[in-house]
Formats: structure tokens, C-alpha cells, sequence
């Protein structure tokens, strides 16, 4: 199992105290919020921050909560419903590309400049290397799609993400086993500190 710096560490040298920087990077990635949203309201709590430091703690723990989350995921199922959508992240439109086993859960996602075979075939090795691998793939019309999963047919884990707001979304639909947190009495910042602190 995967050793993670005691959280202390993480937050060492901060200016401000982690809660502060643990409820600004929460809320930014499970609220629509923008970054000086949050700067006015921390101000109405007497936390005077800058946008630009809000940014920066989110380009820089979301990656790790992300990591300390993982270790309570629960296995996606082996029916996965595969599709890849066109949006706009930070001014650039991206293809993302999505999976979702049959209760709906989320198995991964991709962004990729192009919509092409190799752009698919990089989300199913992503996914596959993640998760259990499928025994059942649903695409949509898409050929290329289509042509990934026949040159990747055996289905082995061969080979810039929205991984927090995915991963908030995750642990709205339960993904995640929080039981020993305190499960649906505890409170949302008593989970998300257990869970990182774990």
C-alpha cells in the first residue's frame, strides 16, 4: 500500500492554517465556484486571500487528495458505457472522453485534443490500468470508438484531467467506502479530513 506524508507535511510552511486551504480547494472542486467566489467568501470570514493563491492550492493539493481518496475507491463493475463529449476547459475545447459501468458509477475520463482511434485507445488503456478490466464495453456510434476496442481486444491494462471535479462527483454517488468516517452522520469537511488524514 502507498505511503503518504503525514498531513502536517503537506501543509508545511503554508501560510495559512490547512483547514483554510483544505475548504477553499473542497469547495472549488464541488461547487460551481469560481476562484474569486471564493475569495469574497473567505472574506466574509475575515480570510483575506488572493484568486491567484486559491489557484495555486488547487493546482497543487488536488492531485494528492485525489491520491489519499483512491485508497477507499470501490471496484467499478465490468459493464462499462463508453462515450466522448466536446468541452471547453479554460478557453480550448477538448474531447472528453467518459466511461461509466452500469450503476451509473464513474470507471474514468480523458481529455484529448483529437477524436480519433489512438485518443480512444489512450482513455481504454488509461481506464483498463485503473479499474478491473471489462468483459463488456457499450460505445456510441463513433467508428473510431469502435476501432479502439477491436485493436485493443484482449483487453489487457497496456498504457490534463478533471480529476477533482470527478473526483468530488465520485464521492457524491458513493464510490468510495467512508463507513469508518462517520458515514452519512458525519459532516462533509469531517470526511473529506478523515479521508486525507487516513
Amino acid at each position: 500500500m502507498q505511503q503518504f506524508a503525514p498531513l502536517e507535511e503537506l501543509f508545511k510552511g503554508r501560510h495559512f492554517d490547512q483547514e483554510i486551504v483544505v475548504l477553499c480547494v473542497r469547495w472549488y472542486l464541488s461547487f460551481k465556484l469560481s476562484y474569486r467566489d471564493l475569495v469574497a467568501m473567505m472574506a466574509e470570514r475575515g480570510i483575506d486571500l488572493a484568486h491567484t493563491t486559491i489557484m495555486r492550492w488547487v493546482q497543487r493539493y488536488t492531485p494528492e487528495f485525489e491520491k489519499r481518496w483512491k485508497r477507499f475507491a470501490r471496484p467499478v463493475g465490468v459493464s462499462w458505457r463508453m462515450d466522448e463529449t466536446y468541452i471547453k476547459v479554460r478557453g480550448t475545447w477538448v474531447y472528453l472522453y467518459r466511461a461509466v459501468d452500469k450503476q451509473g458509477f464513474t470507471v474514468d475520463f480523458y481529455l484529448s485534443p483529437k477524436r480519433d482511434v489512438e485518443a480512444a485507445k489512450q482513455f481504454l488503456r488509461k481506464a483498463m490500468k485503473n479499474q478491473r478490466v471489462p468483459t463488456k464495453i457499450t460505445l456510441g456510434a463513433y467508428a473510431a470508438s469502435h476501432r479502439a476496442v477491436v485493436e485493443l481486444k484482449s483487453f489487457s491494462a497496456a498504457g490534463v484531467t478533471i480529476s477533482g471535479i470527478e473526483l468530488t462527483e465520485k464521492i457524491r454517488k458513493g464510490q468510495f467506502k467512508i463507513g469508518k468516517f462517520g458515514g452519512s452522520k458525519a459532516t462533509m469537511p469531517e470526511i473529506w479530513r478523515a479521508a486525507l488524514a487516513a
